[in-house]
């Protein structure tokens, strides 16, 4: 008698869904280069990180997640900006649903994307959304994670700094008008929210380049440094 699963092994299961999830995620004509291919790959990168240290976890709905969190991005001043997630989850699950997907895997990987945004404000329920959380995270933060932010910055309008007070050591930060404030007013309190140990190690470590490069930043600029 033949006992074996009629499921794949879960390598196969990831190697047969990597490229179809790619081509999900690369379909629209967005080219928004702190939110691009790349940064997917990289959040898929840290998750593989984070999933060798909890096996537990469910690496296809990790996976499926992370390619496709961003399937609905929106700028970060769309007044429906908090809802991204939600429509992303949405699309990604009317997608998969279509290429056959497991099902029983669905609402994982939906309730994964909802959660990973920092706007949304959704905590995470499960492991798996707890580790696509802070992979989309950690891409926030070291170098990449500072590139990224002077990107947005940029496609904002946004200054790269005050001119007289850098780090608002006399003001209030404000990251709607500075791109170095969004350091203080987001990125330095990024690790405190991290679910996994692991995560925090790296948010930790992540943390003290930014912090580093803020002084360095400030000193150069020569209006508070």
């Amino acid at each position: 008698m033949n006992c074996a699963s009629s499921t794949p092994p879960l390598q196969q299961q990831l190697d047969l869904w990597r490229p179809r999830l790619i081509r999900l995620a690369t379909a629209s004509d967005d080219n928004d280069g702190a939110h691009d291919l790349n940064h997917l790959e990289r959040v898929w990168g840290s998750a593989r990180t984070l999933l060798a240290a909890l096996p537990q976890a469910d690496a296809l709905v990790v996976m499926a997640a992370c390619y496709l969190h961003d399937l609905v991005n929106l700028p970060k001043n769309h007044p429906r900006r908090s809802e991204a997630s939600r429509m992303s989850a949405q699309a990604a699950v009317a997608q998969l649903a279509a290429l056959d997907f497991p099902g029983d895997r669905l609402a994982a990987v939906a309730h994964a994307i909802e959660a990973h945004s920092y706007s949304a404000g959704i905590a995470p329920e499960t492991i798996e959304a707890k580790i696509v959380q802070d992979a989309d995270r950690l891409d926030a933060l070291g170098a990449l994670g500072l590139a990224r932010m002077f990107h947005v910055g940029g496609q904002l309008g946004r200054a790269l700094a005050d001119a007289a007070d850098p780090l608002a050591l006399q003001r209030d930060a404000d990251d709607s008008r500075y791109t170095l404030d969004h350091i203080e007013c987001k990125l330095l309190r990024l690790p405190a929210t991290m679910q996994t140990a692991p995560g925090r190690a790296l948010a930790d470590e992540r943390a003290r380049w930014v912090v580093a490069f803020r002084d360095q930043f400030a000193a150069e600029w020569g209006g508070g440094g």
